[in-house]
């Protein structure tokens, strides 16, 4: 970024002169320039009013509900996957990836389609996912050590449902609940590799009218089942005889496992307005030192490089004025950085809307202090 920013401010003095002529061709055209912009803004009316996650969308019963996925990410590491960097079932069809916005391209989301079907306030006792004529997924082998690998190194699966992250209901020590994106992968239990191949969704809804309802929450519970417990039905349905014996993944040899899923639809009477409060409540195991560290390095770093800039400059200046002789120090103008001192008390232009805008930074850095407080001692 800084290397970008030294850049374009090179570019701009190279080519000043054209910016600041090409500018004076675009004041004179502002006014043909606006009627376009409008008019073009008249035209996609119809299309662009809707933004995700800004209004509501209401589901009727039996309706399509999207699952889709976000990518993979670990406390442990600094790298996320895409979802389907890791062998999981694809859905019919192409691949579908969302056009994303600057932030999510910033986080890492590769947001896209998955296999599983939803439908409004219709449950899923369980269902199987890529398991033609009943038949079990085999994992090659290095399929097998690709999952064992992310799973020691604590990677999370990230899914959304009408633009809610999924996630997993934990308990803290006083007995409050607490809430952590996305679900494990899979676990180690004595230094035996456990995969978590079924996963249990929770969907909160809220009923707006007969038959017509909003997400509101979205909870995921994942397990790992044996495939020796599953009981395939017709169809993609399953069910399992026991849920004590968890589905191992063995290194360096071909693993066969089911995947499956289940949905049950909650009623709950959160308002959709309010849907995001329980995300406040989210917690993480572990902070990502790397990051910080990285962080204060690079402050340290760039505060130094100028500091060693404004040094040296001061000091050739002091250098310079020394050399003078005293009697030269009266006729002379200042010049370099003492005329600084000047500027200390020659008033702004346009002083008032400096005013404000000072104002409503100060305003909302200390809303967003004391909001961060609160959430943090409450």
């Amino acid at each position: 970024l800084v290397t970008i920013f030294f850049l374009s401010l090179e570019t701009y003095y190279i080519y000043r002169f054209q910016f600041l002529k090409l500018f004076e061709q675009l004041k004179m055209m502002k006014k043909w320039l606006f009627l376009f912009f409008f008019y073009c803004c008249l035209l996609t009316a119809k299309k662009g009013f809707y933004i995700p996650g800004v209004l509501p969308v209401e589901f009727h019963v039996g309706s399509s509900v999207e699952v889709k996925a976000v990518k993979l990410t670990s406390i442990r590491t600094q790298m996320p996957y895409d979802y389907y960097y890791l062998p999981f079932c694809l859905p019919d069809g192409e691949l579908q990836y969302k056009s994303e916005n600057l932030g999510e391209i910033l986080r890492g989301d590769r947001i896209v389609n998955t296999p599983f079907a939803l439908n409004m306030d219709i449950p899923v006792k369980c269902a199987l996912l890529c398991a033609k004529n009943n038949v079990k997924t085999k994992l090659s082998a290095a399929e097998s050590d690709l999952l064992i690998e992310q799973i020691r190194n604590e990677y999370r699966v990230h899914l959304l449902v009408d633009n809610l992250p999924g996630t997993t209901k934990t308990q803290l020590e006083n007995g409050r609940d607490a809430y952590m994106h996305g679900y494990a992968l899979g676990f180690v239990d004595e230094n035996k590799v456990y995969l978590n191949n079924h996963v249990h969704f929770i969907i909160y809804i809220n009923e707006v009218s007969t038959e017509t309802y909003r997400i509101v929450g979205f909870e995921i519970q994942a397990r790992s089942l044996s495939s020796m417990q599953y009981v395939p039905n017709s169809g993609k349905s399953c069910s399992w005889n026991s849920e004590s014996e968890a589905q191992p993944l063995k290194p360096g040899v071909v693993n066969e496992i089911y995947w499956s899923y289940s949905a049950e639809w909650r009623l709950s009477p959160i308002r959709w307005a309010s849907r995001w409060d329980s995300y406040l409540s989210m917690r993480s195991n572990q902070i990502h030192w790397l990051s910080i560290v990285n962080s204060i390095v690079i402050v340290v770093f760039l505060a130094g490089f100028l500091g060693l800039i404004i040094m040296r400059t001061v000091r050739r200046d002091i250098a310079y004025y020394n050399r003078l002789d005293e009697s030269l120090d009266d006729t002379m103008e200042e010049s370099g950085w003492k005329l600084v001192h000047g500027d200390i008390f020659r008033p702004p232009r346009r002083a008032t809307l400096l005013v404000c805008v000072l104002g409503t930074g100060i305003q909302l850095l200390g809303m967003a202090l004391v909001t961060l407080g609160k959430q943090r001692f409450a």
